[in-house]
């Protein structure tokens, strides 16, 4: 399988001020400044985020993603790769000869599961992926379009993560630490993963 994320979380969603507040700093002197700060806060944010989602799974900003399969794991249900799933956007089949068709929507549902969340048809098997063709799933996830839509461990995480990138900005290979305290915070979020494929999967673009 390969999943690909599609949008990003917008600038005006991050907590920048919680995480300013949290590093006790003051605002810039001019407006350059403060611009400058806010770029690099969004930066060591966005990295944390990166980091709490990959290690749970969990989304915490709602954004869409589109999931490639070449076959369904069970063609009576296929797991979605990440959760809260709030809405399945389209499926789309492409043939070998590289022809998209629209899958009806009338022909598939969305089971929702905070851990694992299911595509599953409203007959008896999902569609057909046409032969050396793929389906394309696209979706949205995440807990909501706001921080404060976030679980409050999960965004505390967050800061205390951002806060670790931002005090060892200077050293090399630190982002590949956790914390203690920020995987204590993070243990009841994080599932055992589950593959797109029948034992076929290809990575994350």
């Amino acid at each position: 399988m390969m999943l690909v994320e599609l949008t990003a979380p917008a600038l005006e969603a991050l907590p920048v001020a919680g995480l300013r507040d949290h590093l006790r700093l003051g605002t810039g002197f001019d407006m350059a400044e403060d611009t400058a700060e806010t770029a690099a806060l969004a930066g060591f944010l966005r990295a944390a985020i990166a980091t709490i989602e990959a290690r749970t799974g969990k989304v915490l900003l709602a954004r869409q993603f589109r999931l490639r399969l070449e076959e369904w794991r069970d063609p009576m249900e296929q797991p979605l790769p990440l959760a809260p799933v709030s809405a399945i956007e389209r499926i789309e089949m492409t043939n070998a000869a590289g022809a998209v068709t629209l899958v009806d929507p009338a022909s598939y549902r969305l089971i929702p599961d905070m851990q694992r969340p299911m595509l599953a048809p409203v007959g008896a098997f999902l569609p057909n992926i046409p032969v050396s063709g793929h389906a394309t799933v696209t979706f949205s996830a995440g807990f909501g379009t706001t921080w404060q839509a976030v679980p409050p461990d999960l965004a505390q995480a967050v800061l205390l993560l951002a806060a670790r990138y931002h005090e060892d900005r200077s050293y090399e290979g630190t982002h590949s630490a956790m914390p203690f305290g920020v995987s204590a915070l993070i243990e009841r979020w994080r599932a055992v993963r589950v593959l797109g494929g029948r034992g076929n999967s290809r990575g994350r673009a």
